[in-house]
């Protein structure tokens, strides 16, 4: 019947996979019908752990979950190295995908993802949950206003934090066989698709990664900069920084030439009830520059649910959209995770070149 609720099934027991039981709870048109692990037993124990309902039905592997003739819509937050294999498999199955990023190690790998959806006509989106805040919506209105904000010139992100030893013998980040992106996939993600969400989605001429990128004995990135440009002349720059060794940071400034933009937890809010940003409008500098003309503006945006329960409500409601009543899937949300991936991978041959500059 329409309406019914969206089942998910979720493949793998990451740390992440916790936050989304809470989201898929959270979400009015969600539920948690199925957990897979490599082993019933450590299925068991992650739901024990997170205080699973009894209803959901637990599988020793991944490939149960997408048998599951019931399961709509899988939620995938395995290795980086998986995540290709598994997402195709699943479209395959007729299951709606939700991916965790950096969507796949390359656009090449994505784009195998794609075909996979579009052939089954399901629906996919990565795990990118600070598009889905309230407040995005609202800095877009602002960003967006050219005649308020005026043209953009220049973007930053800073996207750091400074986890305990452990993370460094053992997180999967730390294994280039596992995740071959290390900070740049899980950090620099979010960094590159603000750019681009700023920018209206058009992609960069050119990027180069900046000469500080240091990594592990394994070879995996541990912290990177790089600079993007927009325009034959490069009218526009963004420049960004993503490391696991400083203390955490979110910052994002977007300037124009009539406005300014910042905020400093673009990607997970300080607070789940609510999130601010700051938006200056027309300043000036007094006579004798001894200040500003203007204050910033502080805007606070309150919001229902937290951040990743409203990605899940809208993919839910995408793919009951498609269920129930036949519509296509939403081509936005592929889109936006291709080109955050085309950018990735161009900074990705800039550091592997040495800093080269790389047209896009």
């Amino acid at each position: 019947m329409a309406g019914d609720p969206v089942r998910f099934g979720i493949i793998g027991c990451a740390g992440i996979a916790r936050k989304l039981c809470r989201a898929i709870a959270l979400a009015p048109n969600a539920t948690l019908h199925a957990l897979g692990s490599r082993s019933v037993a450590e299925a068991q124990s992650f739901a024990a752990v997170n205080g699973l309902p009894g209803s959901v039905r637990l599988y020793g592997s991944y490939g149960a979950v997408l048998d599951d003739p019931l399961v709509d819509a899988v939620y995938l937050p395995l290795p980086t190295s998986l995540r290709a294999a598994w997402a195709v498999a699943a479209a395959r199955k007729g299951k709606h995908v939700l991916l965790e990023k950096p969507a796949a190690a390359d656009a090449a790998e994505l784009d195998r993802i794609l075909e996979a959806c579009g052939a089954s006509g399901v629906q996919f989106m990565d795990g990118t949950m600070w598009l889905h805040h309230p407040r995005t919506a609202k800095m877009m209105e602002i960003v967006s206003d050219r005649g308020r904000f005026g043209e953009l010139k220049w973007i930053n992100s800073v996207s750091t934090f400074a986890p305990d030893q452990e993370f460094f013998e053992d997180n999967i980040r730390m294994k280039p066989d596992l995740d071959s992106l290390g900070a740049l996939g899980d950090l620099g993600w979010y960094c590159i698709g603000a750019f681009l969400w700023a920018a209206g989605y058009e992609l960069p001429s050119a990027v180069s990664a900046l000469p500080d990128v240091t990594r592990n004995s394994a070879g995996a990135i541990l912290s990177c900069s790089a600079v993007l440009y927009w325009g034959s002349a490069h009218e526009t720059a963004a420049t960004f920084h993503c490391s696991f060794l400083a203390h955490v940071s979110m910052d994002l400034a977007v300037v124009a030439s009539n406005g300014s933009l910042h905020l400093k937890d673009f990607t997970i809010p300080i607070e789940e009830g609510s999130a601010s940003f700051e938006f200056t409008p027309s300043a000036k500098f007094v006579d004798l520059h001894i200040g500003w003309s203007v204050k910033p503006e502080k805007v606070l945006v309150p919001t229902e649910l937290p951040q990743e329960a409203l990605m899940v409500r809208e993919f839910a409601s995408l793919v009951q959209g498609i269920r129930d009543s036949g519509c296509s899937p939403e081509s936005k949300w592929p889109e936006i995770s291709r080109k955050t991936q085309l950018v990735l991978d161009a900074v990705k041959k800039s550091i592997d070149g040495g800093c080269i500059l790389v047209h896009l």
